[in-house]
């Protein structure tokens, strides 16, 4: 049976790199992480060769992860100069990975839907599998700071979403397969590469910084993602029985562009 490293916040963390040129910054509102363990076989025609999936052993069996990250950007803007900022929502398909060639624990997105006229540039100018669609929140968070209530819809022709979630004191952190709580997090909150597959069919990827993520535990009512139907990654049924979820009110995040052509 695998054993999975023990990770570290210490080893992860590190100043920000100074941002140049175009670069971006966001606050990311009401950012949730839904994460599945699936069989690593649902993604062997998904994940090109120079990666391999990261696992964890999970219920007796060998299972790769894959998070859905929805969130609300507050004021995107320029991390270099004085510019309007934009307020859009988001959701992320991504899939945890080792970057064959550096070693690098990263991500492999699905791809992406944005709210936003913005999407041109990423989507046509960049080529990045971004796609346009409506996203809506419906949150209220309590004294506490926990979410009561959690509502995000998204409708796209790429696939539509529904995810309804709540908080309270009682939700337990669920990280069987990692030796302990800390490496879960890192593990989830702390892939500053992702890759993908360009709209032109050509392998892309960018970074991020952001500091440490502190998502706290949350409950699935209820979601529903067209996509991981559509690609049989995840039936509807299979979606209601996450491995975990966790949601973090807001934190910060650099994107340094343009993305590379690998």
């Amino acid at each position: 049976m695998m054993t999975f490293p023990i990770l570290k916040f210490k080893d992860y963390l590190h100043p920000r790199p100074e941002p140049k040129k175009i670069d971006v910054s966001s606050h990311l509102q009401h950012f949730a992480l839904i994460t599945y363990a699936l069989n690593p076989e649902r993604f062997k025609d998904i994940i090109p060769p120079r990666f391999k999936l990261d696992t964890i052993e999970y219920q007796g069996q060998t299972m790769a992860l894959m998070s859905v990250v929805p969130f609300h950007h507050v004021d995107f803007t320029s991390a270099v100069y004085p510019f309007a900022k934009f307020n859009m929502g988001q959701i992320y398909y991504r899939v945890y990975v080792i970057d064959q060639h550096t070693q690098e624990r990263c991500v492999w997105f699905l791809g992406a839907v944005l709210d936003s006229w913005t999407l041109i540039v990423p989507r046509y100018l960049w080529q990045l599998p971004w796609h346009p669609g409506n996203v809506h929140f419906e949150c209220k968070q309590n004294t506490a700071g926990l979410y009561d209530v959690y509502n995000m819809n998204m409708s796209s022709s790429w696939g539509c979403a529904e995810v309804s979630l709540t908080q309270n004191e009682e939700d337990e952190w669920q990280f069987e397969g990692f030796p302990n709580q800390e490496s879960y997090q890192v593990f989830l909150t702390h892939p500053m590469a992702g890759f993908y597959h360009r709209r032109d069919g050509q392998l892309g990827t960018y970074r991020v910084w952001h500091d440490k993520l502190c998502p706290k535990p949350a409950h699935l009512i209820h979601v529903r993602f067209e996509l991981l139907e559509r690609l049989q990654l995840l039936s509807f049924t299979e979606q209601q029985n996450p491995y975990s979820v966790m949601i973090e009110p807001i934190n910060a995040f650099t994107v340094y562009l343009p993305p590379k052509v690998i």
